[in-house]
């Protein structure tokens, strides 16, 4: 079965840096406990790092722009188009 690879790069108000943090930590315990993820920081960024089975790329995108809908406020927008994410999905090529 083929894979997907998401990396989604955050980057969080200085002053809610450690609430997003825990936030995504909490979320991606609930979302992904069966699958491959992590989360790496950088100074100004929260990036989070999903290999999934491709099926499951579309329910998982939709359950996690709602979560994003709840997390906005804590967030820096980047830009007028992409927002408060910087995403970025493909073919896992092993």
């Amino acid at each position: 079965m083929p894979k997907k690879l998401s990396i989604v790069r955050f980057k969080p108000k200085p002053e809610c840096f450690d609430e997003f943090l825990q936030n995504i930590q909490d979320w991606h315990a609930q979302v992904f406990a069966d699958g491959d993820h992590r989360l790496m920081r950088t100074h100004e960024e929260v990036v989070a790092i999903v290999v999934r089975d491709s099926e499951l790329l579309e329910e998982n995108i939709k359950r996690g722009v709602n979560w994003l809908d709840s997390q906005r406020l804590l967030l820096q927008e980047y830009n007028d188009v992409d927002r408060h994410t910087m995403p970025m999905t493909g073919d896992l090529v092993k």
